[in-house]
């Protein structure tokens, strides 16, 4: 596990001055800037514990479109006025919100047990009295779609795909489409409801939630997602020819008149301050925790680099935008379909987007950055090799590869034709705890979350403080008009 080197609070401030007398007398080294940013971030002098600390508390769960998330984004662009953000402001657009209600499921043959389920996101109600059916197992979406029309008729469908723990989350990728596809494909197949092996990592009796794509603008059937011991506990039932019949009840609603928001705030630049470095997170989570890690800790870490370099003497030529996204976590009903607050945003900002020289954002928990991707152009060269050797030091490893995906949020913008960049973060254990009502502040590791500040404030001071191109075409961003 990283650890933070130890640093007094006098130290940080002595560093800091150090540097404003630096800049009095004569320019400093973008390096040394660099330098000085990342150790301030080490030493705990950004405010993004407290940040964190602060959002998850106040408001816990935040889900789009409810109240709690339009108050964490009041509260949140209050604060980064006070703390000293330019151009600070709400961007609302509509919503179609879900609610969970109550829950509950049960084995009732052949012998009754309860069941730890959580209703998936988007999912409709089931019946006042619930449903009930036998349990048809399926060891993969694709095995679920080799199933006859009509095979399912009045049964309940259940996809147990195993989720493989990797670094860098590539098992949530091959799993999640389970998720979100499945009770469309079983409703085809005649189910009355589906069910999956939650999509995570742990063996602990928490369901993980999640969303569900709606298909011709409804989600089919009711669909749940099961703790991994009780989708053991079925397919072994299964195994001893005991077929599982299990009552299932949902008391979901929908809210169609609702809202999200994004929140924007700036560090101004100076020579350029139409050209803009865009760092994001998501402000809304899950209702089952207090989406501390999901994504609290993002949007943390990325206001705490840009706040370290807005407390600079100086400003960077480039505009540094940070972007608190609405509505990551939800599917929607009409196109295009989800990453509402990102396509928001690029839709919004779509005459400033050839401005726009580099997206990235924060999205994984608080676990170690251990690689950097650039964009092909600045794979190789001066501003890859200035990279490498301020990041090393957190033990990174060099870029050696190009973004395949930077994130939903930045998506939209990056479809737009803005170069992407992504710090990798150490996935191994963030989906034991993703989506479950173990999504809480006690699981932020403080020094591995500064780490991450520290990577995020080096990468954008040097992308900000320089005139380098990270487009593929090879084009200067034209001027503002």
């Amino acid at each position: 596990m990283f650890t933070a080197p130890a640093a007094p609070w006098r130290a940080v401030a002595l560093l800091l001055l150090s540097l404003a007398t630096a800049r009095a007398a004569t320019p400093v080294p973008p390096e040394t800037v660099a330098a000085q940013l990342r150790e301030a971030a080490l030493a705990g002098h950004s405010v993004a514990y407290s940040w964190v600390s602060e959002l998850s508390t106040r408001f816990g769960p935040r889900p789009a479109g409810s109240l709690n998330e339009e108050r964490a984004a009041e509260w949140a662009a209050a604060r980064l006025k006070a703390l000293g953000f330019d151009n600070v402001h709400i961007e609302r657009f509509p919503l179609t919100a879900w609610v969970r209600g109550g829950e509950s499921a049960a084995i009732v043959g052949p012998v009754p047990q309860p069941l730890v389920i959580a209703t998936l996101g988007e999912s409709p109600p089931t019946p006042p009295d619930g449903l009930e059916g036998d349990v048809v197992i399926f060891p993969t979406l694709t095995a679920l779609e080799a199933a006859p029309a009509g095979a399912l008729l009045g049964k309940i469908a259940m996809v147990n795909l195993r989720m493989v723990r990797t670094q860098d989350g590539a098992g949530y990728s091959a799993a999640v489409e389970g998720r979100t596809e499945g009770p469309r494909v079983a409703a085809q197949r005649g189910a009355i409801a589906f069910m999956l092996r939650s999509v995570g990592t742990d063996g602990h009796r928490l369901a993980h939630t999640g969303t569900v794509r709606y298909a011709d603008g409804r989600v089919p059937i009711p669909a749940f997602a099961l703790s991994a011991p009780d989708a053991d506990q079925l397919e072994r039932l299964s195994a001893l020819g005991q077929i599982p019949r299990v009552h299932l009840f949902s008391g979901a609603s929908y809210r169609a008149d609702a809202h999200s928001q994004n929140v924007i705030a700036d560090v101004r630049g100076t020579r350029k301050p139409e050209e803009f470095v865009l760092l994001g997170a998501h402000l809304d989570s899950w209702d089952q925790g207090t989406g501390a890690l999901d994504d609290g800790a993002g949007t943390a870490i990325i206001v705490g680099a840009a706040k370290l370099i807005r407390d600079l003497p100086h400003r960077p030529p480039r505009t540094v935008r940070v972007v608190l996204f609405g509505a990551e976590e939800v599917a929607q009903p009409v196109k295009p379909g989800g990453a509402f607050g990102g396509h928001a945003y690029a839709d919004t900002h779509r005459t400033e987007l050839e401005h726009h020289v580099l997206a990235g954002e924060s999205d994984l928990g608080t676990d170690r950055v251990y690689a950097v991707e650039l964009p092909p152009t600045q794979l190789h060269g001066d501003f890859a090799a200035r990279l490498q050797r301020l990041l090393a030091p957190l033990g990174i490893l060099p870029p050696s590869r190009s973004p395949e995906d930077a994130g939903t949020d930045v998506g939209p913008t990056i479809a737009g034709g803005v170069p992407a960049v992504t710090l990798d973060q150490d996935a191994t254990h963030y989906f034991d705890l993703h989506h479950t009502p173990d999504d809480t502040l006690d699981k932020v590791d403080r020094a591995q979350l500064e780490q991450n500040v520290a990577a995020w404030a080096v990468l954008t001071w040097l992308a900000a403080d320089s005139d380098v191109n990270f487009r593929a075409d090879g084009a200067v961003p034209p001027p503002a008009d």
